[in-house]
């Protein structure tokens, strides 16, 4: 029998049900009942990829999943990519099935998470800003998805993970869980040290004997490098405009396939009597035949670290052990110095936890303002104030990504609000600027507590705050 991992729960998997904070993307096609029933079976989450997929195939995979696990799971929908009629009775099924998890991704669509959420079910929202995360959390969503730029398959934003991370964690009161090219236990670990609640997880558990992919992706997946995978708009047949994958290269991305946007449909493949079009969002999976080769082959920046195809459990419990190792080597006390009688070490923690109580007073209402700002910003979409609202958003959100960063260093916990995230309300601009002006004393108080870098960011950030405000208060109407 394996031996269990010593990787320790999180808030968040009390929330979804699951023993360790791993969660199985929900990726279209390959993330099928055999998958995510061995991830949920593990212990994490498995998420079912149902994106676009007809109700009986739905209902299929979850029964089939439910056969061989009784563990909590999720269904991954996202409406951005879906006809509303089909969305609906998707949301319909999952309600009927008593699915525990909704995921969602792209756009925040609030009358589809309402519906989950009035029906009991728990609901994941993937973002790729800060800004986006703040939608979500007024949408309703119970938990955040930052996903970083270096996921493969379908990117949402253009920030690296470890700079959007802090940011989210900085701006929400929900829990965060954190995706894109996590490919080993470090790489966990690093992302449940900043603040994540739970790794997402995409092409290290696609390279699985599990995986539905079709066996022609995960050897190209075995055999690639990192610095081959490339971000492109050339996979865009079924989805929204504009919108962006990460994969590894072939005969579309070298552009000898035409042009993707002006080329005649071309059929390159089939499912079960339904043809796949060249430039479709469609990858390669078991159930498939043609020129697999020329599908979209889904790959994140961390594949390059991953050069073999094992069973799920397996490559699970070597990113659990990973993390918790990595957990423990970066959560170890300090080394005492050579000298016995040296009380540096002991005066350098009293000093961290001096600081940590500082910045963690300022974490609730930084939180509160960022969230305050976005409710003023939906208030006022057109207008004066939407001009000069969103680079102020955009500035807190940079704030806020600092003073998580401060907090870790300072090894102090960053840490969602205990009972969710109440709805913000809009609140009137001069109470908004009195709690900004009051802010600023504060963290001018503790620049120079910060190490040199995050203090030269914070005072950089502090003074366009500063100046962001200044003009909106100007262009506010008097009396």
């Amino acid at each position: 029998m394996p031996v269990r991992p010593a990787l320790a729960a999180t808030p968040l998997c009390e929330l979804l049900g699951c023993r360790y904070p791993l969660v199985l993307a929900g990726m279209g096609g390959v993330a099928r009942a055999e998958l995510a029933a061995a991830v949920s079976g593990f212990g994490g989450l498995g998420i079912l990829g149902m994106v676009r997929e007809p109700l009986a195939l739905i209902e299929r995979e979850v029964a089939e999943l439910r056969r061989r696990t009784d563990r909590p799971f999720g269904v991954n929908l996202i409406p951005a990519g879906t006809a509303r009629a089909l969305l609906r009775s998707q949301v319909d099924l999952c309600i009927a099935l008593q699915v525990p998890v909704v995921e969602l991704f792209w756009e925040v669509d609030e009358p589809t998470i309402a519906r989950l959420r009035g029906a009991g079910i728990v609901v994941l929202h993937q973002v790729g800003s800060a800004q986006e995360a703040l939608q979500a959390q007024a949408a309703g969503a119970h938990a955040i998805v930052a996903q970083g730029v270096e996921a493969g398959g379908h990117v949402r934003g253009r920030q690296p993970l470890m700079q959007l991370l802090p940011e989210v964690l900085g701006c929400v009161q929900l829990p965060v869980a954190a995706a894109g090219g996590l490919a080993d236990g470090r790489d966990v670990g690093r992302v449940l040290a900043m603040g994540a609640q739970a790794a997402v997880l995409g092409t290290a558990l696609m390279m699985t004997t599990e995986s539905f992919a079709h066996e022609v992706h995960k050897q190209r997946l075995a055999r690639a490098e990192s610095r081959e995978v490339l971000l492109t708009e050339d996979f865009h047949v079924n989805w929204p405009p504009l919108a962006a994958v990460r994969v590894l290269p072939n005969a579309v991305t070298r552009g000898e396939r035409g042009d993707p946007f002006t080329s005649a449909p071309q059929v390159i493949g089939e499912e079960e009597g339904r043809p796949i079009y060249c430039f479709s969002t469609d990858s390669p999976l078991r159930s498939m035949t043609g020129d697999l080769e020329a599908m979209a082959l889904y790959a994140g920046l961390g594949v390059g670290r991953i050069s073999d195809i094992v069973p799920a459990a397996e490559r699970l419990q070597a990113l659990a052990a990973g993390a918790a190792a990595h957990l423990q080597l970066v959560g170890a006390p300090p080394q005492p110095l050579a000298s016995p009688v040296c009380y540096a070490p002991e005066q350098q923690q009293e000093q961290h936890a001096r600081l940590a109580g500082r910045l963690g007073a300022l974490l609730a209402p930084e939180r509160a303002l960022a969230a305050a700002l976005h409710a003023l910003g939906l208030q006022t979409r057109a207008g004066v104030h939407a001009q000069h609202l969103a680079p102020l958003l955009q500035l807190q959100t940079q704030l806020a990504g600092v003073l998580v960063r401060a907090l870790r260093r300072a090894d102090a916990p960053v840490a969602a609000a205990e009972d969710g995230a109440p709805a913000a309300a809009a609140q009137p601009l001069a109470a908004l600027l009195a709690s900004a002006a009051a802010l600023q004393a504060e963290w001018k108080a503790l620049l120079e507590e910060l190490d040199a870098e995050l203090a030269q960011q914070a005072r950089a950030l502090l003074a366009a705050r500063a100046q962001a405000l200044d003009a909106l208060l100007a262009a506010t109407p008097q009396g």
